[in-house]
C-alpha cells in the first residue's frame, strides 16, 4: 500500500533534513523553519508558504511569478508568499526555502553579497 504525504509533510521532511535546520510551530498557527534565530520561511498548513528575501531578490522572484505579496504586507517588497496547490508548488516552495537556507549559510560565513535590506555586507562590502 502506498502512503501519500501531505504537501506540508513533504516540505517538512525535505527542509528539516538540511544540516542545522530546526522547525517548530509558531504563535500564529504557522510552522517555522530556522537556522539559529533566522527564519528560512514558514508554512500555513498545506496551503501557503511565506518568506522574507532581500528586496532585489524579492523583485526577481516576484517578476518570475514564483512569489506574490505577503497577505499581511500587501505591496511591500521583501515579504513574499507562495500558494501550495500542486506538486510543482511543493517543489518550488522547497526550492525557495533552499535559496534562503543557502543565503543564510553564506551570510553566517561572511561571504554574503547583501543583507536583508539589500545593502552590501561581508566580503562584498569590505572589498570596495
Amino acid at each position: 500500500m502506498t502512503q501519500t504525504h501531505s504537501p506540508s509533510q513533504r516540505i517538512t521532511a525535505e527542509v528539516t533534513a538540511w544540516p542545522g535546520v530546526r522547525s517548530s510551530p509558531g504563535r500564529r498557527g504557522e510552522y517555522s523553519f530556522r537556522i539559529g534565530r533566522r527564519e528560512i520561511g514558514h508554512l500555513h498548513g498545506d496551503r501557503a508558504a511565506h518568506f522574507s528575501f532581500p528586496k532585489p531578490l524579492w523583485r526577481d522572484l516576484f517578476e518570475a511569478g514564483r512569489i506574490t505579496h505577503h497577505p499581511v504586507f500587501p505591496g511591500r517588497e521583501g515579504m513574499g508568499a507562495r500558494r501550495i496547490t500542486s506538486d510543482a508548488d511543493v517543489r518550488d516552495v522547497i526550492s525557495l526555502m533552499r535559496l534562503n537556507y543557502e543565503r543564510m549559510l553564506a551570510r553566517a560565513s561572511g561571504i554574503d553579497e547583501t543583507d536583508d535590506a539589500g545593502v552590501e555586507t561581508g566580503a562584498a562590502a569590505s572589498s570596495r
